[in-house]
């Protein structure tokens, strides 16, 4: 049975209620196409910027590269400038 590694970055606002519905859409799939797969969650987006003053902290970007895919919400805060995030 395949195996896949799957990074998921809820993000900021509605993003993180997309990726619910879509991680349930996952699980369906999985199930009838006989696939298995490990996610992990990232808390990467505007909220993050906000309270530490990172955006993609330099050791979150080397662990999202062995990964076999990244399942990415909204990012965006309407408190942090344009071109930031």
């Amino acid at each position: 049975m395949k195996q896949y590694k799957i990074a998921v970055i809820p993000g900021d606002g509605t993003g993180p209620e997309v990726i619910n519905e879509g991680l349930k859409v996952l699980e369906a799939v999985s199930n009838k196409f006989n696939f298995k797969y490990e996610k992990k969650m990232y808390d990467v987006g505007g909220k993050r910027y906000l309270s530490t003053g990172e955006v993609l902290p330099d050791s979150i970007l080397d662990e999202l590269k062995s990964f076999d895919a990244i399942y990415l919400g909204a990012i965006g805060d309407p408190d942090v400038k344009p071109g930031i995030l």
